[in-house]
């Protein structure tokens, strides 16, 4: 019988669900799963319960592909040092051409000769000069994807100013609107580093309990009291 498993990518540490069918499996056991770049090497990290594994739809979540042998991780490590190796490089020519982008990830394929290159900029760039250096230097086929400021930090990751992991790193799938309204609901400090991200966006967490009503503190009574909209609005 199947049962639902958590994976944390190694690598981009991004956690996701699969399927396995094996029985003796523990904490920190290797996986090989199917990505869209190919094949890629998990930990596991999670195990779901049996009412998880009990949905209707569980064939739908993808199953792992097998579990790692030690030539699957000694693979994947020399695939993480040519990334790496790679990254440094396209920074170095970055920096020579004066190219006005941000890296934040390589990733190789590895059902093919492939190599994808995340990057942030203000605006459009010009960087076929780039691509060329690139597939020069690593002979395989390049592609540069522009990814939006709140992407960065889902990839990269970090510390929110609640002492936790970023939110959208650790498990956030949809990156939804944030707007000021959610904030001024919840009576909150409208100082932009008060109610910003690392992104320096609104922070996800502002629409947590946006959908009922909100929360807001009085710092007087120390005490927490509900949000009446109705009310604001006949005042």
């Amino acid at each position: 019988m199947s049962k639902v498993i958590g994976i944390q990518l190694e690598g981009s540490k991004d956690l996701r669900h699969y399927r396995t069918d094996e029985e003796n499996i523990n904490m920190g056991d290797y996986f090989i799963v199917d990505t869209i770049i190919g094949e890629e090497i998990g930990k596991l990290v999670k195990s779901c319960g049996k009412c998880f594994n009990d949905i209707k739809h569980i064939s739908a979540i993808p199953q792992v592909l097998r579990r790692a042998s030690k030539a699957d991780i000694d693979s994947f490590k020399h695939k993480r040092e040519e990334e790496s190796v790679a990254h440094n490089y396209c920074i170095q020519k970055i920096q020579e051409r004066q190219i006005p982008i941000k890296l934040v990830r390589v990733s190789f394929f590895t059902s093919e000769k492939k190599a994808i290159f995340y990057f942030t900029s203000e605006g459009r760039i010009d960087f076929r000069d780039l691509v060329r250096d690139l597939a020069k230097k690593l002979r395989m086929r390049i592609e540069m994807k522009q990814i939006g400021i709140r992407d960065e930090s889902k990839m990269v990751g970090g510390i929110g100013i609640c002492g936790r992991t970023l939110c959208c790193k650790q498990f956030l799938t949809n990156i939804e609107p944030i707007t000021l309204q959610m904030a001024k609901k919840q009576n909150l400090n409208m100082n932009p580093l008060k109610i910003s991200g690392q992104c320096g966006r609104l922070m996800c967490c502002l629409s947590y309990e946006d959908s009922c009503g909100g929360r807001v503190f009085v710092e007087d009574e120390d005490e927490l009291v509900g949000y009446n909209e109705e009310e604001e609005l006949g005042s």
